[in-house]
């Protein structure tokens, strides 16, 4: 059965990439159950590993939703279900899970094209756009998903929000450790109308400025209103000097999964449409309520 999630509310004023045509037919609702935050990123993930056959080349995403896909993907491949698995790891905690499940790995050098892949998202806006990198590893997840015939993000509810940057948390942006508090003035004046502030994340535990896998340092953006057209604010990011990247996922989402309390709901591009469908839990398989 179909049916718009309805967290998908998009503003009139909103100006950023075009919004793909919901497809959308009206359901019965689903019987509520009770389930943690966890339970609902281990059921979008459990759905989303549903589309690896065996024989793919397989992006493997990095975080607590897409752990349980790593861990799901090893189970199977134990199971003899999967077989001729190739993973490509988003980074290095996911290449050390995946090696220590038995998965054999890659990299891009050797597979440049990657059949699908599956990650997390910090943040889905109505058109499939995302903020990813608050685990910091934005930059090995961009390079993989955008090498990736299909991409699959998988998120609890929580992660749905109105407008990039809609949750008051953090964009992340990698830069080159060199005066990085240059770069921070600069991209808190590109977007001082949207009310913008800044800071270089730092590790909790020591106080140090957090190091990526790629030895850069993170700035983390925080918007109080709508940076407006997403295309316009990376280019205007990405032409700074100093700047390796930033977390917001582009047109790259192929599929969102979205695992709420009243079910599951899958959206998928088709065209510049999205075709939405939603399962109750009731109607699931593969031991997905646990």
């Amino acid at each position: 059965m179909a049916i718009a999630y309805p967290h998908f509310l998009v503003s009139e004023n909103h100006a950023t990439v075009e919004q793909p045509t919901l497809m959308i037919s009206p359901a019965a609702p689903c019987p509520s159950v009770t389930l943690t935050q966890d339970d609902l990123k281990k059921i979008a993930a459990y759905k989303a590993v549903e589309h690896v056959k065996s024989g793919m080349v397989v992006g493997l995403g990095t975080g607590s939703t897409a752990k349980h896909a790593v861990a799901r993907i090893a189970e199977l491949m134990r199971q003899g279900k999967l077989k001729d698995i190739i993973g490509i790891p988003t980074s290095k905690m996911t290449h050390e899970q995946a090696v220590s499940l038995g998965i054999p790995l890659s990299d891009l050098d050797s597979h440049p094209v990657v059949d699908l892949a599956i990650d997390g998202a910090d943040e889905v806006d109505p058109g499939l756009n995302l903020v990813k990198g608050r685990g910091g590893s934005l930059l090995r997840e961009k390079m993989v998903e955008s090498a990736s015939k299909k991409f699959i993000v998988i998120v609890d509810e929580s992660k749905l929000v109105n407008y990039v940057g809609g949750s008051g948390l953090a964009m992340p942006v990698e830069v080159i450790p060199f005066c990085w508090n240059h770069s921070l003035k600069r991209l808190v004046t590109l977007f001082a109308d949207a009310g913008c502030a800044g800071e270089l994340r730092k590790c909790a535990e020591t106080g140090e400025a957090f190091v990526t896998d790629n030895g850069n340092y993170i700035i983390d953006l925080y918007f109080e209103k709508d940076i407006g057209d997403l295309n316009e604010a990376s280019d205007l990011i990405l032409r700074l000097p100093g700047i390796v990247e930033h977390g917001m996922f582009l047109g790259l989402a192929t599929s969102l999964i979205v695992a709420g309390v009243e079910g599951i709901t899958v959206k998928t591009k088709i065209g510049k449409e999205l075709e939405v469908d939603s399962f109750c839990y009731t109607d699931l398989r593969n031991g997905f309520l646990v």
